[in-house]
């Protein structure tokens, strides 16, 4: 993203922040409710540091590989109203991949593993990056390149949209009535970031929820009296909780796995690509995270 796109997102981006996480932590206090913690929310804004540090350095990367992508395309649409509509709904619908791949690959549930890891659901919570994940993001977006997009209408967009995904982390918000019909609303992402067994890999969408509706990972956020209250977190709590251990903990579980002397070849390579908790002789197989 150019320089004066990345202006006109923090623009926009900075002052809603600081204005929503200031007015929960005030219903915080007043409702004597302890959604921060000093430590937690340390981590969330640490995690995002590092996560924007990995995204500035694959900038260029990722737009010399988008941009030699769009060299190869025979078509490119003007930017009228519906390039962006069109470019608006294509992304988030790719970006729901990336994101359903990340909970069904322990592979790159290693690298998403953190954004999940607080047990906490608060604004700040949306800043925990997945900090490798900038890596190999872009590549999700090459097909709308080749499709005649630009690249840098492709970053922009999907900027824009993590405006909107960082807004859904709050517990202070309950349903938005019609709106949860087609938006991914803070009620759908509590079920997302829930660890209970009913809620694990649900609700993958950033902005449309019609995408999980469409393709069998939507659940309902359930009153509590009807299931159980929303656990956030991961199944297994770390017991480390140092910035070190919140991005790689996953990386060493596998690299424990793959030292296995009962295991082939195949099996190794199962423990780093199959499901996260896949087990060679389903043993551990209780919890999927």
């Amino acid at each position: 993203m150019n320089t004066l796109h990345q202006q006109f997102v923090t623009l926009i981006s900075t002052p809603l922040y600081v204005i929503i996480i200031g007015i929960e932590l005030l219903l915080s206090t007043l409702h004597h409710t302890r959604s921060y913690t000093w430590r937690d929310t340390f981590h969330n804004f640490s995690l995002s540091i590092l996560g924007g540090f990995t995204d500035l350095l694959m900038r260029a990367v990722s737009l010399a590989v988008l941009s030699f992508c769009f060299s190869l395309s025979v078509w490119s649409p003007a930017q009228t109203w519906w390039y962006w509509l069109i470019l608006i709904f294509a992304v988030d619908f790719l970006h729901y991949w990336l994101h359903r791949l990340s909970h069904s690959s322990r592979f790159f549930w290693a690298v998403h593993v953190n954004h999940h890891s607080s047990e906490h659901f608060n604004f700040t919570t949306g800043f925990r990056a997945a900090v490798l994940e900038p890596v190999y993001r872009f590549l999700f977006f090459t097909p709308l390149a080749f499709a005649g997009f630009q690249p840098i209408d492709i970053l922009l967009v999907y900027s824009c949209l993590e405006i909107w995904a960082i807004c859904t982390h709050t517990e202070k918000i309950n349903h938005l009535g019609w709106l949860e019909n087609f938006l991914v609303t803070p009620s759908h992402h509590r079920v997302h970031h829930g660890s209970n067994d009913k809620y694990l890999d649900k609700n993958m969408a950033s902005v449309f929820i019609i995408w999980d509706k469409f393709f069998g990972s939507f659940q309902k956020e359930l009153p509590a009296e009807q299931y159980e209250p929303i656990r956030y977190g991961l199944t297994k709590p770390l017991n480390n909780r140092s910035i070190p251990s919140l991005v790689f903990h996953e990386w060493r579980g596998i690299w424990k796995d793959i030292k296995r002397k009962d295991i082939n070849w195949k099996q190794k390579i199962q423990y780093m690509f199959r499901a996260p908790g896949w087990s060679h002789d389903k043993k551990d197989v209780i919890k999927k995270y």
